[in-house]
Formats: C-alpha cells, structure tokens, sequence
C-alpha cells in the first residue's frame, strides 16, 4: 500500500448550515461508490474527504474516478510523513522537478508545532532557492505552489498544486429528474448539468425503428453510459414512437408535425414521471438555438404538462458554450455520430 493519500475538497457544500453533516454523507458514500472496484479505504476529517490505503500502480484510475464525482471541487495527491523541517522538505525536494517560479502554502492545524505557517513556508522556501538555481519566488502568480498541511496528529501532508473537479452538488441531494436524451449534442450536457446540481438522473429516449436505426440506438446507449459516469448510476427508459410518428404522418398538417410529436413526448415523459417517482422533467432546450425553441415553441410545448416543473439547464447557452461542455464530459464524438433521431426524421 502507500504512503501516499487523496485529498478531496469541496467548496459550496460549505455554504450549507446544519444539514451540512447531510451533503459531506452523500459526497463521501459517492466517492465510495465511485471507487468500489479498488481496494482502499476513504474517510472524512475536517472539511475534506481523505482517500488512502490504495495501490500506487491505480493512483491514475482512482483519480480518473474522482475527476467525475459531482460535489468535488478539487483533489491533490499528497505524501504523508511525520512532521518536522526535514521530513517535510525532503519531499518537496523529491517533488522538484521543473523550472519556474514558485511560492510555498502552509496550513498549520497543530498549534504545538513551534513555527508558525508563515515562519514555515518561508523556511521551506528558502532550503528550495538554495538547493535549485533554477527556481524563482513569486508569491502573487506563481507556476507551481506547493501545499503544506500539518494535522493534529503528527503527520504532514505535502502536495503540489491542485486538480480542478466537476464542483457543484453531490448528486444524490436534489431529488429525481427524467431527462429526455436524444442522440444530439445537447441533451446528455443537459443531463450531465442537473447531475452537478445534484439531482439523481435517469433517461427516457424515443426510439422509431425502422424509420431510425439499430445504430442510432446504440449510439444513445452510450451516451447514457458516459453521462452515467458522473452518477454512478443511470436508468435508460427507450419507448418505440414509430407508430405514433406514423398516425401523425397520416393525420396532421405537415407545418405542425414536429410540435404536435414533441407535446405527445412531453405526455408521456409526465406519465412516467408520475408512475415512477421523478419531480422534474430536463430537456436540452436552448432558446432560439433551432425553429422548435422559440420561446412561442417552448410555450406550446409546455402547456401539456400539467404537474411537474420542465427544467432546461442550456437554455440561456449559444452552441460553442455547449459543444465545449460535451467535449469536457467526452459525449461530444459519440453525438455527432450519423446516426438520426426520430425527431430529424
């Protein structure tokens, strides 16, 4: 096993008052979920969650993991050593191993260490200068920054710098919501946006085969299976429209083909709401963005449901902001896959 240790912070759970207890549970049972395929152990001290315990060798695999878990906001791999001077920069030696400036971070939780942080970071500091000529100070924007964490219990963390998360909420924290997946672009970002608010998500996508294909089935497969990565978990519900498509074929105006089939799909999207616990509704509605969100669109459509709140999280977002959003959480290759949607055809 290691001597090394994952430090997990989180940022607006902070804001929370006495169900703060609440939202750090759910972040660390997550995290647990997150990781259950590695033998380690996770713990939660003092305003972050600890991972360690783990093998070195899966050290990328476990932070892969963690980079998904909504409610994180950053993470830092760290060296644990009993505290002293010495101890303590003999890793940020080992550490070393770049050019540029730097600066040096304490945070001293044990009062009974005779420096205080600063006194600490400017010793530590200075052994760094003397020991690499190829490093500078520069303590308002630095490149590099190394963290120095001094618990109660006599050890020391000692990392450098931090990896950027998801952030938000731990999903788990904001109720159910069924998100209408397509094969598109925006709807798994629509998806994936509710989860980092923290809702639970599962997935209904309408399916008219043999009007769409076999391929455009697989392809929303996996798209609920990439997005499920930030869950943990996701239940894809797929509903066959073909006949429902073919009688408003038939028996509809050509004009109002497309928002009389999105109504049909907001009923039954409610129906199973109902049937099936979800409090809300997600679409990957951005307004203006094509002729069918239209805010005179969106308004028709709307209207059909009668109990439960519709919630468009791109709704205020131009495309680039969307497609960036895709390509960050990996469904963007998988969208632009050829492959056509009922509501194309």
């Amino acid at each position: 096993m290691s001597n090394k240790i994952i430090i997990v912070r989180y940022c607006e759970i902070h804001l929370k008052g006495k169900n703060r207890g609440y939202f750090e549970k759910v972040l660390e049972e997550n995290i647990k979920n997150a990781l259950k395929d590695y033998s380690l152990q996770v713990r939660r001290i003092q305003a972050r969650v600890l991972i360690e315990n783990f093998n070195e060798n899966e050290v990328e695999e476990i932070c892969s993991r963690v980079e998904k878990v909504c409610g994180i906001h950053s993470y830092s791999v760290a060296e644990i050593t009993e505290t002293s001077l010495d101890n303590i920069f003999a890793i940020c030696e080992r550490l070393c191993d770049f050019k540029g400036t730097f600066k040096v971070e304490t945070n001293r939780a044990d009062k009974r260490f005779p420096l205080n942080s600063m006194e600490i970071s400017r010793e530590i500091g200075g052994r760094l200068l003397s020991k690499f000529s190829q490093l500078k100070v520069d303590v308002v924007n630095p490149e590099h920054v190394f963290k120095i964490d001094i618990r109660e219990n006599g050890q020391t963390f000692v990392y450098l710098n931090e990896k950027k998360c998801v952030g938000g909420m731990p999903v788990g924290t904001a109720g159910k919501g069924l998100l209408l997946l397509s094969g598109g672009i925006d709807s798994p970002v629509a998806g994936f946006m509710m989860m980092k608010r923290g809702m639970t998500v599962d997935a209904l996508h309408f399916h008219s085969y043999p009007y769409t294909s076999e391929n455009a089935k697989e392809k929303v497969l996996e798209l609920a299976k990439i997005i499920s990565n930030y869950s943990n978990k996701l239940r894809l519900n797929i509903v066959s429209f073909t006949k429902i498509q073919e009688a408003i074929h038939k028996y509809c105006p050509e004009e109002y083909m497309i928002t009389i089939m999105r109504r049909i799909m907001m009923r039954i999207a409610e129906k199973l709401c109902l049937k099936e616990g979800y409090q809300a509704i997600i679409t990957g509605e951005s307004l203006g963005q094509v002729a069918s969100q239209t805010i005179e669109s969106i308004t028709v459509t709307n209207d059909v449901i009668k109990n439960l709140p519709v919630l468009r999280p791109l709704i205020g977002m131009d495309k680039a902001e969307i497609t960036n959003i895709a390509e960050n959480i990996n469904t963007f290759k998988t969208s632009i896959l050829p492959y056509e949607d009922c509501c194309t055809v």
